[in-house]
């Protein structure tokens, strides 16, 4: 085989290593929220209050709160219907509901948005 083919056959075989490396990077790429918890405590004080509000069943501040969360943005894990629950996290100030959720999984999960579903991140109530 000559030199030039050799070369040749070297980046077929490298471009294809590279695009299936990419192929698996997407397919395996996690939904789930960035790894770690971050604290209750660190969050805003309307978030442990709304998860006291949680955890003794309410009464809740809005008639919404307790509804199904439908993860339509998927940044949380895909699951069946009717597994999480939103809860509004007040936001001082604002005139309405505002951005700021608590939203509840069927096991126990708690995540935190503070921009309206964009982003999450889980949460360790017990910190």
């Amino acid at each position: 085989m000559s030199s030039r083919r050799r070369i040749t056959v070297a980046l077929v075989g490298l471009i294809v290593l590279v695009f299936a490396g990419w192929i698996v990077r997407e397919t395996t790429t996690s939904t789930e929220p960035e790894a770690g918890l971050t604290a209750l405590s660190g969050l805003p004080p309307e978030a442990g209050q709304t998860w006291r509000l949680i955890q003794a069943g309410g009464p809740f501040p809005y008639r919404t709160d307790g509804t199904v969360f439908q993860n339509r943005e998927q940044r949380l894990p895909g699951r069946e219907s009717g597994y999480y629950r939103e809860y509004t996290v007040p936001t001082p100030g604002s005139e309405d509901r505002g951005a700021r959720r608590l939203v509840t999984g069927g096991q126990a999960e708690l995540y935190y948005t503070g921009d309206h579903y964009a982003s999450f991140v889980q949460v360790d109530p017990s910190k």
